[in-house]
């Protein structure tokens, strides 16, 4: 398929997510669109939509900013103590949420600020499984890692296939995988699992 770029496009918020959670994933899921959409994804999906018929608790608002290079809907925007908050809805079956969401989240504050000119520095992820509300504190970090990785994935090349995630359990039940194909890549180019937890895989081992 023609390679795209995302330079004089906006990237959805959610994007960072996808990105930190594995670049490779992330990589087969903007290039090769015949992937499915995860599990995870469809059901979150189904659980916003049970919840906005639920007495207007959901109020989904979708943010741009050309300044900052990000799109995407905030699920809720809680207005209760004054300074409109994002609140990111996430289902989790651990009873926790990943380095991953509070990027997100970021990305979700950092539009949030700009289309009302004050700083968000606090977000709130909700749980479907505990059906709690977790508070994240913003900082600089944050706001720089947003745009590291938004950065990276804006210099996002076809041609460049991220190396394999050092974390194999990431692989389990990845709907990428298919395409990824992280045991026959490391059978096949030893040399890309070096530092990874592929390194050593054999032929055997996929059989």
């Amino acid at each position: 398929m023609p390679e795209s770029s995302f330079k004089d496009e906006l990237v959805y918020v959610s994007a960072l997510n996808e990105f930190v959670y594995c670049p490779r994933r992330y990589y087969y899921q903007r290039y090769y669109d015949e992937i499915g959409e995860p599990y995870e994804l469809v059901d979150g999906r189904s659980k916003h939509e049970h919840a906005s018929r639920r007495g207007g608790w959901v109020t989904e608002r979708y943010f741009r900013s050309d300044d900052l290079e990000l799109h995407g809907k905030i699920d809720l925007v809680d207005t209760e103590n004054g300074t409109p908050t994002p609140v990111e809805r996430k289902r989790s079956e651990s009873g926790s949420y990943y380095p991953s969401d509070e990027i997100q989240l970021a990305g979700y504050c950092m539009l949030l600020e700009d289309a009302i000119d004050e700083s968000v520095n606090v977000g709130y992820i909700y749980l479907y499984s505990t059906d709690t509300r977790h508070s994240v504190r913003i900082t600089q970090d944050h706001r720089d890692t947003v745009r590291e990785i938004l950065q990276r994935i804006q210099t996002m090349s076809v041609d460049s296939i991220p190396p394999l995630t050092q974390n194999p359990s990431k692989c389990e039940a990845c709907s990428a995988r298919t395409y990824c194909m992280p045991g026959e890549t490391a059978v096949l180019s030893p040399s890309k699992a070096e530092g990874t937890g592929w390194e050593g895989t054999t032929a055997g081992d996929l059989a």
